[in-house]
């Protein structure tokens, strides 16, 4: 029997542009090794960067908001298991799989906790620190109920399962531990990186329209840079990155040796010819993909306690540097001492290996699916909050999303 998967995006997947394009064609992959045939649905209009899903064998489907189109959709399509890709997705959609799909198991992949990421941005803008209160604000409230409503939740970071765990009290049996699924990497493979010797020049990446990454862009620009250069002046630092504005483009200056490359085709391979990777996140959440294709291709990094969040726990690592003058003079001894820099990139090896298995992740997701199949029903009756709140779901967004639609015709 053919085992169907709905993936419903938020946008279309870029694995290029963005850890989220990543993380979503790993989810992808995991599926079809487990045979289920995915139909990949979207209301986003797709960019040039969108990757051609068709190419692996997945459909496309167009979708709007707020229309009864998506029911005839749904209906035909008859889905086992349907993933939201991000909260606003189930939002959208959630009470519409639940009214004609009601046995579809729902899955709701968060990409990272938006509520902590809009809460610590906020924080970082009124230049204060992050508090409880700050956390309880109504982008929590609806991803939270977003999570209450789905079978099963896909959390991407240990420190944010210990939040939704600890301080909000989500049960266990709703949430899934499952970060980034990264392939080992051989002897030989770490063998064929570029030494010390044979790499140059630091770097930067991520997508400029992300707002943590392009606000570490200017504190790259406005700060750290030129510490770094005022001791390393033949020194470049590459920004590379997808969607760059013209005020991205403005920061290009050759002179001072910060140059603006734009959007990396092949991340591997810019990654293996810089020495350093420079991530400066002052806000954010999740995992930073960023620092995953720096470990993976043998390159050390400095960042901050937020860009690390997630890989290294309750450890004080010389890599994580939160003052600017800390992080100036890290970059500049991983720069320049081979036995600091050696250290680091075996470091990043170890880590990839003792916490990121791709084969054990897989195999708890896939245990955890085959339990939510077995066991729906009791599942359901055991997360009462999730029918209450699939109730009121049911009677306050169905009827504003049938007004909007009546509004729209």
């Amino acid at each position: 029997m053919n085992k169907k998967l709905l993936i419903i995006g938020f946008v279309w997947p870029e694995p290029k542009s963005s850890a989220a394009g990543s993380r979503m064609m790993q989810l992808i992959l995991f599926f079809q090794s487990q045979d289920y045939q995915i139909t990949f649905a979207s209301a986003c209009a797709k960019s040039d960067n969108a990757f051609d899903l068709s190419s692996i064998g997945v459909k496309k489907a167009t979708i709007e908001l707020n229309h009864s189109s998506f029911d005839d959709f749904v209906l035909k399509l008859k889905p086992d298991i349907v993933l939201f890709d991000r909260f606003m997705t189930e939002e959208q959609f959630g009470w519409r799989i639940s009214q004609h799909c009601p046995n579809a198991i729902k899955i709701l992949d968060t990409e990272d906790l938006h509520f902590l990421r809009r809460a610590r941005q906020q924080a970082f803008k009124d230049h204060v620190e992050i508090t409880h209160g700050d956390l309880l604000n109504d982008t929590t409230k609806r991803e939270i109920a977003s999570i209450y409503r789905c079978d099963m939740s896909l959390i991407i970071s240990t420190s944010e399962m210990s939040l939704l765990q600890n301080t909000f009290k989500i049960d266990d049996s709703l949430l899934l531990y499952l970060p980034f699924l990264v392939d080992p990497i051989s002897e030989a493979q770490k063998k064929e990186f570029p030494r010390f010797e044979e790499r140059q020049h630091f770097i930067s990446i991520g997508n400029f329209l992300h707002e943590p990454n392009y606000n570490a862009l200017l504190y790259l620009k406005e700060t750290i840079w030129k510490g770094i250069r005022a001791k390393l002046p033949k020194a470049q630092l590459h920004n590379y990155g997808s969607y760059a504005s013209q005020k991205v483009n403005q920061l290009h200056n050759e002179k001072d040796g910060f140059l603006i490359k734009g959007f990396a085709e092949d991340v591997n391979e810019v990654m293996q010819q810089s020495k350093v990777l420079l991530a400066p996140i002052r806000f954010g959440a999740g995992l930073k993909g960023k620092l995953f294709d720096a470990m993976q291709n043998g390159t050390p990094f400095v960042s901050t306690s937020v860009g690390v969040e997630g890989i290294v726990d309750d450890i004080k690592q010389s890599f994580v540097c939160d003052t600017s003058e800390d992080f100036i003079n890290q970059s500049i001894k991983l720069y320049t001492d081979t036995s600091v820099w050696t250290a680091q990139q075996t470091l990043g090896f170890e880590i990839l290996e003792n916490q990121f298995s791709k084969d054990y992740f897989e195999r708890e997701f896939k245990e955890r699916l085959l339990d939510l199949i077995d066991n729906l029903k009791a599942h359901r009756q055991q997360n009462f909050i999730g029918q209450l709140l699939q109730h009121h779901t049911m009677r306050s967004t169905k009827y504003m999303s049938k007004w909007i639609e009546a509004k729209n015709s």
